[in-house]
């Protein structure tokens, strides 16, 4: 293979020429493992997330929401990662659903899935920009605008795409290692310190209380929004080091690593408050006293501090894997021609770093566009753009998600008698994409509470009408090129590995 040049022939394609390859063996277990992580961002799901949860959606219930979501998602990972060793894509759900469905859904929901992961980009942005604003005046009485720190952070997402992922793994590593260990301060502090006020309670962790409170479907919701992002993982599997093992390997441990983290986090927050105080402080005009009043009490001030420095480093974290996950989904539909033009331009990678450069900087020019949209509206960064971009991504991942269940239920029925099983491939797969349905089915319902001040916005009115059109487009030029151009259709989705192609 010529990967050193960027180019290598095309596994699982008709022969029509070379495409532009991603670097070979760039990251390991531990990289992926970060790389995924990073796009749940542990620090703004908690500090965002949680405050809401308890004090809108099922209470003190939120920590047994993230058990319950662990539970789910991991049986949607035995079917996702079954498919993953024996498929090796950068397009990831696109590839997969390609294999099990059959290229016309897989292109609906390869143009999905990177709807998705564009909007993220600016969405992060958005919150970036609010924390890193706010706290720099509050901590240094310095006063620059939240648009400063927005081209601040679109310059360093292209520059770790540019570069390859070994560049931005190194820079994720250090971002979540620091959000990861002040947020454990906190927990492991309440925890020897016998558990808060009144001591250990498990009503938090009860799963029953999952579906109790003010609206449970709203906080279950939330509690999977957490999670957005983990199945990441396959993208790197052209860029990683033997990806038949590591893949499955990383989705798992991501899941499971970020969910015991989740729910034991939240918990101590909760507890380290006194329950009735946590939901006190989440309902205040400061949601965040529920997670700096006992950083406070049991670590010290000092690490309330860099607690809200940290809170912009991991929204920046997860921007910069959102960025790397959209560039990677245009690439994967760049190379394969989806628009002949695109192979010449977002289908090519970087003759050095073999990086998906030029994809990286049409999602920098998007998510320039849109964020400039979004202030020439008068949306605020925060109540406005990240929240209305979030949950539009938000359902666009969850419906792929449910399809990409169904399409390993598919797959297996035709191919790999061997490595059929009842639960792997049969009973994993058809549970998590019933529940995947579920989950946006919580999302449509608790759309407009989650929305907040912008309950009313065009843009959210028009959310489930813009996921339907994308779907929708996917399909009809699917087909236009199954009967106009079938050279082209004939490679959808099948662009693999050489070295692993599917097997």
């Amino acid at each position: 293979m010529a990967v050193d040049e960027g180019v290598a022939p095309a596994a699982g394609t008709t022969g029509q020429g070379a495409v532009h390859r991603l670097k070979p063996n760039a990251v390991g277990l531990l990289g992926v493992v970060f790389m995924a992580v990073a796009t749940a961002a542990p620090i703004t799901a908690m500090t965002g997330n949680v405050p809401f949860m308890v004090s809108s959606g099922n209470g003190i219930g939120a920590p047994a929401s993230y058990l319950v979501a662990m539970v789910v998602l991991a049986i949607f990972s035995v079917g996702f990662t079954s498919m993953a060793k024996h498929i090796t894509s950068t397009g990831a759900f696109y590839g997969f659903i390609s294999y099990g469905l059959g290229r016309t859904i897989g292109l609906a929901s390869g143009l999905l899935a990177t709807f998705a992961y564009v909007v993220f980009e600016p969405a992060l942005i958005g919150i970036f920009s609010v924390f890193a604003e706010t706290t720099l005046k509050d901590q240094t009485g310095v006063s620059v605008p939240w648009w400063v720190f927005a081209v601040l952070m679109l310059g360093i997402n292209a520059m770790g795409t540019w570069f390859g992922v070994s560049v931005a793994e190194k820079l994720l590593v250090v971002l979540l290692a620091t959000e990861v260990t002040v947020l454990a301060a906190m927990a492991v502090s309440v925890a020897f310190h016998g558990g808060g006020p009144h001591g250990f309670t498990f009503g938090p962790v009860n799963p029953v209380n999952a579906f109790q409170g003010t609206s449970a479907g709203l906080g279950l919701f939330f509690a999977f929004w957490s999670w957005v992002g983990f199945e990441s993982t396959a993208m790197y599997g052209e860029e990683s080091r033997d990806p038949k093992k590591i893949i499955p390997k990383a989705t798992m441990i991501s899941v499971l690593g970020v969910g015991v983290f989740y729910v034991f986090v939240s918990w101590m927050a909760i507890i380290g408050n006194g329950e009735k105080e946590a939901v006190a402080a989440a309902s205040s005009a400061n949601p965040l006293a529920m997670f700096f009043n006992p950083t406070e009490q049991y670590v010290g001030h000092w690490a309330v501090v860099i607690m809200q420095w940290l809170m912009i480093t991991g929204s920046l974290a997860c921007g910069m894997a959102f960025h790397n996950c959209a560039a990677r989904y245009m690439y994967a539909l760049g190379r394969e021609g989806v628009l002949p033009s695109l192979q010449r331009t977002v289908g090519r990678t970087h003759p050095n770093h073999g990086s998906p450069h030029i994809a990286g900087l049409v999602q920098t020019v998007v998510s320039g566009v849109l964020l400039a949209a979004f202030a020439v509206a008068g949306k605020d960064p925060y109540t406005g753009t990240y929240v209305l971009l979030a949950i539009l991504g938000t359902m666009a991942i969850l419906v792929v998600q449910a399809v990409c269940s169904f399409a390993v239920l598919a797959y297996f029925r035709s191919h790999h008698p061997e490595s059929r099983h009842w639960f792997r491939t049969l009973v994993a797969p058809l549970v998590g994409g019933v529940a995947m349905l579920a989950v946006v089915v919580l999302l449509v319902s608790n759309m407009a509470v989650a929305a907040g001040p912008e309950s009313g916005s065009f843009v959210l009115r028009a959310t489930p009408w813009i996921v339907a059109l994308v779907a929708v487009g996917g399909i009809v030029y699917a087909q236009y090129l199954k009967h106009r151009a079938p050279e082209r259709y004939a490679l959808l989705g099948r662009t693999v590995l050489e070295e692993t192609k599917e097997r």
